[in-house]
Parts: C-alpha cells; structure tokens; sequence
C-alpha cells in the first residue's frame, strides 16, 4: 500500500492534493514500488531557503529537498519531500506554464531520488529527465523539463 500525506503550511500557491497523490502513486508504482510512506511538504520561501541552508549549506530557496527514511532496498520506501511552492510559482510564471505542472515535476524529481536515481554525472542527469519526461507524459503534463545542463529538475 502506497501512503500519501500531504501538508501545505504555505498559502500563496493552491495544491491540488489528490493530483499530488496521482502523481506519487503513478510514479512508484511505474518504478515498481507498492509499500510506501511518502510525506510531501509544500512551503514558502523562507522555510525552503532555512532547511537548504541547514540540510545542504546552500544559502538560497531551492525547488525540492528529499529526504529519504528507509534504507535502500528496504521492503517498504519511506521518505520525505520538501516543496518550495513559491519557487514553483516562479518559474511557471517565467516559464509560462501552470504551476501544477512544475509542482508535479518537483514531486517526481524528489520520488526519482527516492527511488535511487542521482543526477551528479551527465548520464544519470540524461536518465533522470527521460524519466522526468516520462512520468510528466503519462500524468498529462506538458514537456516542461530542461535539457541536462540546467542545475535543476
């Protein structure tokens, strides 16, 4: 069984909760993963620019943080994603598409690292936005995914 919980502190960007549970279930179910507790957090600026700083000593709003609970090829997948929500609006906004979008490619980017994809090398990176296009598709999200060499999902 696959468990969602979603929090949204934040209330400057509208989350569409049960499309966030879509997009969770779809893509460990596509990666083969049925047991899974998955916490998904959608916050502001500040607290996503405080937990960057804190957890990888960058000092800047960042779009995902994941924060894996289990252990690697645990039975059970448990982990934690943390959402810059107002950093999705942004870039939809400068990207001109629906923040929806961005959101869910924040929310399968961070399940991808869950899952034990990386994106440190050029080949992982090229692995990474195939599945990112992949899992966008099948949910019916347009193609927003940049080409490798951008430093983000």
């Amino acid at each position: 069984m696959i468990r969602v919980s979603i929090a949204s502190p934040q209330q400057t960007v509208p989350i569409d909760r049960g499309g966030v549970r879509q997009v969770v279930r779809t893509v460990l179910e596509q990666e083969g993963i049925h047991d899974a507790e998955i916490s998904v957090a959608f916050v502001d600026d500040a607290t996503i620019h405080r937990l960057n700083r804190q957890f990888l000593q960058h000092d800047e709003p960042t779009d995902v943080l994941t924060f894996p609970l289990s252990e690697p090829k645990a039975r059970r997948l448990a982990g934690e994603l943390v959402i810059g929500a107002e950093v999705a609006q942004r870039q939809a906004d400068e990207r001109g598409h629906a923040v929806g979008a961005e959101l869910a490619l924040y929310v399968i980017h961070g399940l991808l690292h869950l899952c034990g994809y990386d994106d440190h090398r050029p080949a992982d990176i090229r692995t990474m936005r195939a599945k990112e296009r992949e899992y966008l598709r099948r949910l019916g999200f347009p193609d927003i995914v940049d080409e490798p060499s951008r430093d983000r999902p």
